[in-house]
């Protein structure tokens, strides 16, 4: 079972290296100080996701109970949902203000 965790928290690794190139190559066009923090906000919050996710899995990988031991251990790591909300919020709420920007006429 753990190769199992080792391998999705890899894959979801390569996934954030992905999604990270992939909107690093397309920069927005806006020379808004704003627009351009905002974007960054919004493309940490969507490769952290990815990271994010992938290190469920890790620690679950790298917890060597099972069972209800499991359980209690992984219960230590329960801060670790935070990161995964807080990686969402800063994405939809980038999102969300870099859509209603005002666009140039």
């Amino acid at each position: 079972m753990r190769v199992v965790e080792f391998v999705l928290a890899g894959l979801f690794a390569l996934g954030g290296i992905r999604s990270l190139v992939y909107w690093l190559r397309r920069p927005l066009v806006s020379e808004s100080a704003r627009d351009q923090v905002l974007y960054a906000a919004w493309m940490t919050g969507r490769a952290g996701l990815w990271f994010a996710v992938g290190g469920i899995f890790l620690i679950s990988a790298l917890i060597g109970y099972q069972g209800r031991a499991f359980t209690e251990e992984f219960n230590r790591y329960r801060w670790y949902l935070f990161v995964l909300l807080g990686l969402a919020i800063l994405q939809l709420v980038a999102g969300l203000l870099l859509a209603r920007r005002e666009r140039p006429r």
